[in-house]
């Protein structure tokens, strides 16, 4: 393990990871911090915690999005694995 900070919103966060994963975790902290800034920006006259809150919900749905376009996705691909299957299946018997 190893000893990291990020910042998030101006405040420095302390956290443990593997070794692999520093940089995806620099990454990561800088992409929720950004969001975290849109926020503030656009939510001025707002507490943090909503601000945050809102952000998190607003990253909540990003992944979700995604997930459902990755679902979709998959379930195109396995059609398709299963129409090949198919085709080779008939063109063996053909052959037969």
């Amino acid at each position: 393990m190893q000893s990291i900070k990020v910042n998030i919103m101006g405040k420095q966060i302390p956290l443990k990871v593997e070794e692999s994963e520093v940089e995806s975790t620099r990454k990561i902290a800088q992409f929720v911090d950004e969001k975290f800034r849109l926020y503030r920006n656009q939510l001025s006259n707002q507490p943090d915690s909503t601000v945050m809150i809102l952000a998190c919900l607003n990253i909540a749905e990003e992944v979700f999005e995604l997930r459902s376009k990755l679902q979709y996705q998959e379930d195109k691909e396995s059609e398709l694995m299963d129409q090949i299957n198919h085709k080779i299946e008939d063109f063996i018997k053909d052959l037969a």
